[in-house]
């Protein structure tokens, strides 16, 4: 049998899911899979009674995951916004996957997403044969989500037109679905809800209208506080994809994913870390989720094409990758960083020499 390239939550932490079903105490909100102190423990990790350990999902503030689980059982959806990489869709997977079993009920948000895709959709062969029926209509996530009693997600909420965006209006705020065509309608059951994510950086795309924005309750996401928690989340999703990706390389020492991680962070925030030296700031965001994706590239350049152990020629490749979004502003960026911080840290050379040697 062909193995998954990535498992759903609910498949990949069925363990953890298992057990905290088993240890539950709590009052379980009507068609939850646990109760929501369960569902936090699940997301921030924690010993159980028994002395199972449930591994943290989200590094960052206990609060910010109490107030989305606790928005999830009240009647008000729950807005996950924040910077890119600020893991609002692995947070939204995550809590869908706690609290109804499953994070497949899914609407991916783009220019091209019609309404069709958020109610329904019609099967045009069964359409033209029979006329407007049951059986040929297209059932949509959010549909399928109101009739069971489950998560609904909506990725990318921003990148839908206003148009369509507002196609939540009744479902959120009725908790139906009109179908004219049947002259009936879809009422959502207990246990349905709609976590919807935005990144700030399509803000002024498709803005949401006050209507809309009065559905939601919003919970800001913010990058990770300290140098510390974000090299913790870097480590523990790259451990994950070496395992999954079965390969060929040698765990990476924490210190190189702690100079990546500075490398990001200072130049997202234009200063180095002891405050000393003002830097330019790229174009791009430089999140934690594209120093995941530095180490992963890292660890497959020396697994296949080195000798396993990462080195500093590995990394650079998807450093620059990152920095360098504008060929001709980022570039600029990259080469005064280089000489102004690389060439001068201690310990730092090997960076400096690979990143020289890449330019040239």
């Amino acid at each position: 049998m062909n193995t998954l390239l990535r498992q759903h939550a609910e498949q990949q932490f069925a363990e953890e899911l298992a057990a905290l079903k088993k240890n539950e105490t709590q009052k379980i909100p009507e068609n939850w899979a646990m109760s929501p102190q369960s569902v936090v423990t699940y997301l921030m990790g924690g010993k159980l009674s028994d002395g199972f350990e449930v591994s943290p999902k989200y590094i960052g503030q206990r609060r910010l995951m109490e107030i989305a689980v606790a928005t999830l059982v009240t009647d008000r959806a729950l807005l996950l916004y924040g910077l890119p990489g600020t893991a609002k869709s692995w947070v939204s997977e995550h809590l869908a996957a706690a609290i109804s079993g499953d994070s497949t009920m899914i609407v991916q948000g783009t220019a091209g997403t019609g309404e069709e895709s958020i109610r329904y959709g019609w099967n045009y062969a069964k359409l033209l044969a029979e006329g407007p029926t049951e059986a040929a209509m297209v059932q949509t996530p959010v549909m399928r989500a109101m009739r069971e009693g489950k998560i609904a997600r909506v990725e990318e909420l921003t990148r839908i037109g206003s148009d369509v965006q507002d196609t939540l209006i009744t479902i959120l705020s009725e908790k139906s679905m009109p179908i004219p065509e049947l002259d009936t309608e879809v009422q959502a059951i207990r246990g349905f809800n709609v976590i919807a994510t935005a990144n700030n950086r399509d803000k002024g795309v498709n803005d949401l209208s006050s209507a809309l924005k009065r559905r939601f309750n919003t919970v800001i996401l913010p990058l990770p506080a300290t140098i510390d928690e974000e090299i913790d989340i870097v480590r523990r999703r790259v451990e994950s994809f070496e395992k999954v990706m079965e390969l060929p390389a040698e765990k990476p020492a924490l210190e190189e994913i702690r100079r990546i991680v500075t490398i990001f962070r200072e130049l997202r925030a234009g200063v180095t870390e002891d405050g000393k030296t003002k830097l330019k700031t790229p174009s791009g965001t430089l999140s934690t989720a594209e120093a995941i994706s530095v180490m992963n590239n890292g660890l497959a350049l020396s697994g296949y094409f080195g000798d396993g152990r990462i080195n500093a020629s590995d990394l650079v490749s998807g450093i620059i990758g990152a920095v360098v979004k504008d060929p001709v502003q980022d570039k600029v960026v990259w080469n005064e960083y280089m000489e102004t911080v690389l060439k001068t840290r201690d310990g730092w050379k090997d960076i400096y020499r690979a990143a020289r040697d890449w330019g040239e």
